[in-house]
């Protein structure tokens, strides 16, 4: 049945590809003369785009210049897969109408229905779609390697390009790091210090016959312990290498000044970088929802798809993050170093949701 669908998919993409074909060398002849007007350029690459989509292929940064090129190029390879396909409506036909005549006891161009003619004709059937078929395949292999060879971007630009998207990404690293650095110690500095500041005031105070303050002593100890639990947790949760990321992600739940509901669905423990950054994803994605949109419910789930690691945040506040701010800019950089996608979506009004796709491969 899988082939079947496949097969019909390709005849419908083959003859979808003959039409484009005749419209893109339509369109690329009546602007001839316009070739270096922008308008002419959105359109050949609208056109380029759609033909990627019938190809179902995906070219990331795609040489610019080249669409109306490809559109001209393509044009003979899409016309020869519309007489493939011609040829094969051509052949059904030609079947159906063979074995209705036999079936109804009626001679066909004068024959009469034989064995030996019935194994010539069946023979030579099979035969004939084989090589239609192999038609088939053939052209869309040919428009496949030609959109990759007139589209595909140079290889010492995509090097280039990569080696730049490095440096961006370690560059990016680095300032990740350094401004986490800065709000630990703005988080020691105005939380856990000043606690321990005022414990030891505390306890001088009742050193002097308040014994009474005994027990505000111990509630500010507990305090101070708590904080630092927390600033802990931050720079590196201990529970992640002992119980993974489920555990983890459980603990950012029950800590939470929100309703956190969570779905961690991986067949197997990802990489231990990639663990952490899924954990910093989901962690600094609740403390945002908490601290700023006014959520009451947060959504959680982490799961694998494909070679992909997929963290999906969602929070029913107002909306209206931003996505250059420092908390989830550092979260951006981190992914980034994995070779990561990370995305913010946060209209007015919200919902907020904030995904991060982090490759296991």
């Amino acid at each position: 049945m899988r082939l079947v669908v496949r097969g019909l998919r390709l005849v419908g993409a083959v003859t979808a590809g003959a039409v484009t074909a005749l419209a893109g060398l339509l369109f690329v002849l009546v602007t001839l003369p316009f070739a270096d007007r922008p308008a002419v350029r959105v359109a050949a690459g609208r056109l380029t785009a759609l033909e990627l989509w019938r190809l179902r292929l995906d070219l990331p940064g795609r040489s610019e210049g080249g669409e109306r090129r490809y559109l001209a190029a393509r044009a003979p390879v899409g016309l020869l897969g519309g007489l493939v396909v011609l040829l094969l409506v051509i052949g059904i036909g030609v079947a159906v109408r063979l074995l209705w005549s036999w079936i109804r006891g009626e001679a066909f161009d004068g024959m009469l229905p034989t064995l030996p003619l019935l194994a010539y004709f069946l023979l030579g059937g099979l035969v004939l779609l084989f090589l239609d078929l192999s038609g088939l395949v053939g052209v869309d292999a040919l428009e496949r390697r030609l959109a990759v060879r007139l589209l595909a971007p140079d290889p010492t630009e995509a090097l280039r390009r990569r080696i730049s998207e490095l440096t961006e990404s370690r560059a990016g690293v680095v300032a990740a790091v350094d401004a986490e650095r800065r709000r630990i110690e703005r988080d020691l500095h105005d939380g856990v210090q000043q606690r321990l500041v005022a414990l030891s005031m505390l306890a001088g105070r009742a050193r002097r016959g308040r014994p009474e303050l005994v027990e505000q002593l111990h509630e500010q100890a507990q305090q101070a312990l708590v904080e630092l639990r927390e600033v802990a947790w931050r720079v590196y949760p201990s529970g992640l290498d002992a119980h993974g990321l489920p555990e983890a992600l459980a603990g950012v739940a029950e800590r939470a000044a929100v309703a956190v509901k969570v779905t961690c669905d991986l067949p197997e423990r990802p990489p231990a970088a990639v663990e952490a950054a899924a954990y910093f994803v989901a962690s600094e994605a609740v403390t945002n929802a908490a601290k700023h949109s006014r959520a009451t419910l947060v959504t959680m789930d982490v799961r694998r798809q494909g070679s992909m690691v997929v963290v999906r945040v969602e929070d029913d506040g107002m909306g209206g993050a931003d996505a250059t701010g420092g908390g989830l800019t550092g979260l951006a950089r981190r992914v980034a170093a994995l070779d990561g996608r990370f995305t913010v979506t946060s209209p007015p009004g919200g919902p907020s949701m904030i995904e991060a796709e982090l490759p296991c491969g």
